[in-house]
């Protein structure tokens, strides 16, 4: 009895010594695990509210519920009593391991959140980015996707793009058409505007407002050049450019204004014996 005694005794101090601590460390790991749960559904409905990528939401709301859960369980284990210096020692070197060999992946992953939040294009937008231009495709993590004017396919990391110049042609909704229209030094200046007055005026795509340009840029070696520059609508940049140099070489043609080509005047001198 004496035996049994002790036995009892010994386990009803252990009880006494540790139930409190186990109880309050269960409370700590049942409170937590529930508050990281809000924390990452409010994470993700903040995110959503704002339209971030769909894949951005549920990796962020996750690796928010899975940082504050490693938290929880680290508290509710030194409620306990357990030493937890080690462990967080642990968890940082491998934190830190991982970070280390996937430096390159972090930093793409980085831009990819940095660039869904912030949306420097959009998908459908044609940009030049990172030394190459297309039509944006798909907006991922780690990557971009584009198409080519050749229908190639390009992938590109995140971190190149947001590491250099993005140059976002489709960002507004109008954009101005530069050309530079060369007439002989023997020519109407006068004519040649009026035709080239004529031409924009005629191309219901070139809008009003701006007002187009028409102007002498430059008494050049072999031309005298015309600035022609029209505000057109995003989307009828191209029609409108390759038109306009087509219109004005049949316009020139009909008019009997020269375009020139470079060309140098070579002067002979005899010289007598």
């Amino acid at each position: 009895m004496d035996n049994m005694d002790s036995i009892v005794a010994t386990i009803l101090g252990w009880l006494t010594l540790y139930g409190v601590k186990i109880i309050a460390a269960l409370v700590i790991f049942v409170i937590g695990k529930w508050v990281a749960r809000k924390l990452g559904d409010v994470t993700k409905k903040v995110m959503v509210s704002r339209e971030v990528d769909a894949a951005l939401v549920n990796f962020s709301s996750s690796l928010v519920y899975y940082a504050l859960l490693i938290f929880v369980v680290i508290a509710a284990l030194g409620q306990v009593g357990i030493q937890t210096a080690s462990f967080v020692a642990i968890v940082g070197a491998a934190g830190l391991a991982i970070g280390l060999a996937m430096q390159g992946s972090l930093s793409n992953f980085a831009a990819g959140v940095l660039i869904i939040i912030f949306k420097p294009f959009k998908i459908g937008d044609f940009v030049e980015m990172a030394g190459t231009s297309g039509v944006v495709e798909n907006i991922m993590i780690f990557t971009t996707e584009m198409k080519t004017g050749d229908n190639k396919k390009i992938i590109v990391p995140n971190s190149s793009i947001l590491g250099g110049v993005i140059t976002n042609y489709s960002a507004n909704d109008t954009r101005r058409v530069d050309l530079v229209m060369g007439i002989g030094y023997n020519d109407d200046i006068d004519k040649a505007k009026q035709v080239l007055e004529e031409i924009i005026n005629a191309d219901e795509r070139i809008l009003k407002d701006p007002a187009p340009l028409i102007a002498v840029s430059e008494l050049a070696d072999s031309s005298v050049n015309f600035s022609v520059r029209p505000w057109v609508k995003s989307v009828d940049y191209w029609a409108v450019y390759f038109a306009l140099n087509e219109t004005v070489k049949k316009r020139f043609d009909q008019e009997g204004i020269s375009i020139p080509y470079p060309q140098q005047d070579i002067h002979l001198h005899k010289i007598e014996s």
